[in-house]
């Protein structure tokens, strides 16, 4: 079994309610956050598997297609490779905010079904998120969990300004 890491998208890999974008609809939209390429590479370069969980609600509110969605990762995928960083695999859930389902964070089907799929130890792993329901889907999942940000309210393991600082920490302790 393996130990991976989950990160969150928006607001941990990409802007969003930003000077220069609002939400991330179209690929032209995604702007990698300072850093980002950098420590997905120093995470690839430890063989940690990297997966990215995300709801993405605006697609069942309307806001996007799931066409639209794809390229906005293969928009990610591209922005990443040109550090060398890659993502084993993207997750994400289109169903609308409060329909109950179980993959929308903070729910953690989405972790689990990586975990099994890739055979990851999810006890050993870490999600990595911005906000409270990142977190409680990796506490739901079993994961170690950082907070990435300054929310005093939201209750992580671990907390650091930015995915660099984490990447940095994980890999000098696994």
């Amino acid at each position: 079994m393996n130990i991976g890491v989950f990160l969150d998208r928006d607001g941990v890999i990409n802007e969003v309610l930003s000077k220069r974008v609002k939400f991330v609809n179209t690929p032209k939209d995604f702007y990698l956050l300072p850093k980002v390429g950098e420590a997905v590479k120093k995470l690839n370069d430890r063989n940690l598997p990297v997966f990215v969980v995300t709801n993405q609600g605006g697609v069942g509110l309307g806001f996007m297609s799931e066409n639209a969605l794809h390229s906005v990762h293969k928009e990610m995928e591209k922005q990443l490779a040109e550090y060398g960083a890659s993502v084993i695999e993207v997750s994400y859930c289109a169903h609308k905010p409060h329909e109950g389902c179980e993959c929308r964070k903070p729910g953690a089907k989405m972790l689990i079904d990586l975990a099994e799929k890739h055979h990851i130890n999810l006890e050993e792993s870490y999600m990595i998120g911005d906000r409270d329901v990142d977190i409680l889907a990796g506490k739901a999942a079993g994961t170690k969990t950082i907070l990435i940000g300054k929310d005093p309210s939201v209750q992580a393991d671990l907390q650091f300004p930015s995915l660099f600082e984490a990447a940095s920490y994980i890999v000098e302790t696994i």
